[in-house]
């Protein structure tokens, strides 16, 4: 088979990655990011694009990424994967773990366009995936928040067991951010070439989501 995986740069979309690089009947051919109208930022995870291409080089499979609104976010995506189609890829991996109606429109435009879906961490139990992923040795940071949920001072921590403990404390949050609780940045893992070194800037807020600037050394 021949993949592309839905990109955010951040630990779900990237375990999904892992665990299908690790199959031999699986090549990973493109990184597919949907990016903010202006093509500066993800539109998912506020992610700097400069940074997201970095990430791409460092594991060493080609970036696409694609402008859209969130009004024709589903219009440029099947637009983008037709496109990825053409050159042989017939497979999409996504990070999604439970969400239904996350599977359900994933399904859906992959039958529109004709490619198989494949969501490797489907129905994972959330402590079983973040410990995967930490003892794998990703690396990875809070880049956004959701205000309701967590407040500024979690940007720019690392996932980790104190990370872990400190979630799970509060009692309100999903451990691995299913919801949009928080989303991450990954910079260094076993799938890098090399580690991405980060620097972080301001921490922004933009309606009811906390954004931490982030930037390559």
């Amino acid at each position: 088979m021949q993949a592309f995986v839905s990109w955010s740069g951040g630990k779900e979309t990237m375990l999904s990655c892992y665990r299908v690089m690790k199959e031999r009947n699986v090549r990973i051919r493109s990184l597919l990011n949907m990016a903010s109208e202006d093509g500066k930022h993800s539109q998912s995870h506020g992610v700097d694009s400069v940074l997201l291409r970095m990430q791409a080089e460092a594991i060493g499979v080609p970036f696409t990424q694609v402008k859209s609104t969130w009004n024709t976010y589903e219009e440029e995506f099947k637009k983008a994967v037709s496109e990825l189609k053409a050159k042989g890829i017939d497979t999409g991996i996504f990070g999604d773990i439970d969400l239904q109606e996350h599977r359900d429109w994933v399904e859906r435009v992959s039958r529109e366009v004709g490619i198989k879906p494949i969501l490797p961490l489907w129905n994972g139990k959330r402590e079983e995936l973040f410990q995967e992923f930490i003892r794998s040795g990703f690396k990875a940071v809070v880049v956004a928040t959701n205000a309701e949920f967590l407040a500024e001072d979690w940007l720019g921590r690392e996932l980790n067991e104190e990370f872990a403990k400190d979630l799970k404390n509060l009692g309100t949050v999903d451990l691995c951010g299913e919801k949009g609780e928080y989303h991450t940045f990954v910079y260094d893992g076993p799938i890098f070439k090399r580690k991405i070194d980060l620097l972080f800037g301001e921490k922004i807020q933009r309606e009811k989501h906390w954004f931490l600037n982030v930037t390559a050394k």
